[in-house]
């Protein structure tokens, strides 16, 4: 009997995503490291944040393919706990 591979040397989605992660994450890492900071470059990181959270929602947690209520409802947790971040930084720079 002889067994065929099939070569199929294409990325998986979700390496892509991992991949993306792991760039927004040592993106967010260098700009604390070069102690940078601002309601720009704070917002920045913030959005990035919400962007990862999202994109652990839709492929590794699965919600991708289920009804837009599940999305929609994990999309508000991350934006208001974000949006909260935000308004703590906001409110402390005053």
């Amino acid at each position: 009997m002889q067994q065929t591979h099939a070569s199929n040397h294409r990325i998986r989605p979700c390496t892509w995503v991992l991949l993306v992660l792991l760039a927004l994450t040592l993106a967010a890492w260098g700009v604390g490291q070069m102690k940078l900071g601002g309601l720009t470059v704070v917002s920045a990181i913030l959005f990035s944040t919400l962007l990862k959270g999202q994109m652990v929602v839709d492929f590794f947690m699965g919600l991708i393919r289920v009804r837009p209520f599940w999305r929609i409802l994990m999309f508000s947790y991350l934006f208001i706990v974000i949006a909260l971040i935000w308004v703590a930084y906001f409110i402390g720079l005053d």
